[in-house]
């Protein structure tokens, strides 16, 4: 296990960023009575976890010269950079969490399969190939996703454990899914599936 550092206030930054390593593990209790801090401490260290893979690979690309990597991750960081500017104006100094995150990068997936399908009638197999390396690149960040058939149980027990039962409870079912799965399931995939299941 991760050594145990006391800490204070005046060290907050250098813990956070030992902390969103997996570094260290908050012990002092003064922590615990700001929650403000608590919160933003325990935030960032899951949000900096991502954005330091996303940051040590272009850091890699970079130094080996792997201009498609270089390329892809530009853009990965330069999207979720617009989001940061964009929350923050809705007063979030955070910046967007990891599971916001996630899903950016499943949507920057998504742009790039149907780019790929639009090709595809147009014989254009140079641009697939780019499409489906910038997909590669990206899915390194993301869970396994699950496949119809995983997403499918999955729902089939949210539904069974929560008692939904109409498509009024649609709202809560994709808030679950987006909460504990984002990054592992496929949210348009799962809409479609959860819209089935429900009485209209």
């Amino acid at each position: 296990p991760p050594p145990y550092f006391e800490t204070s206030n005046a060290r907050f930054t250098r813990h956070f960023d030992l902390f969103s390593q997996g570094l260290v593990v908050i012990r002092n209790k003064s922590y615990n009575n700001n929650l403000h801090i608590l919160k933003r401490f325990y935030l960032w260290g899951a949000v900096m976890s991502l954005r330091l893979k996303i940051e040590e690979k272009y850091k890699n690309a970079i130094k080996n010269k792997n201009i498609k990597e270089i390329n892809t991750l530009r853009l990965i960081k330069s999207a979720i950079k617009d989001k940061d500017i964009e929350s923050r104006t809705k007063n979030k100094e955070e910046g967007v969490s990891e599971p916001e995150i996630m899903s950016l990068l499943q949507h920057l997936i998504k742009q790039r399969n149907d780019s790929i399908e639009s090709f595809k009638s147009a014989s254009r197999d140079d641009l697939i190939d780019i499409e489906q390396s910038e997909i590669n690149i990206i899915s390194e960040f993301l869970p396994k996703q699950k496949d119809q058939k995983e997403t499918e149980l999955l729902i089939d027990k949210i539904i069974n454990d929560k008692n939904y039962e109409t498509i009024k409870d649609m709202g809560k079912l994709m808030g679950d899914l987006k909460t504990n799965y984002s990054g592992s399931v496929d949210m348009a995939l799962a809409g479609k599936i959860a819209k089935s299941k429900f009485k209209v």
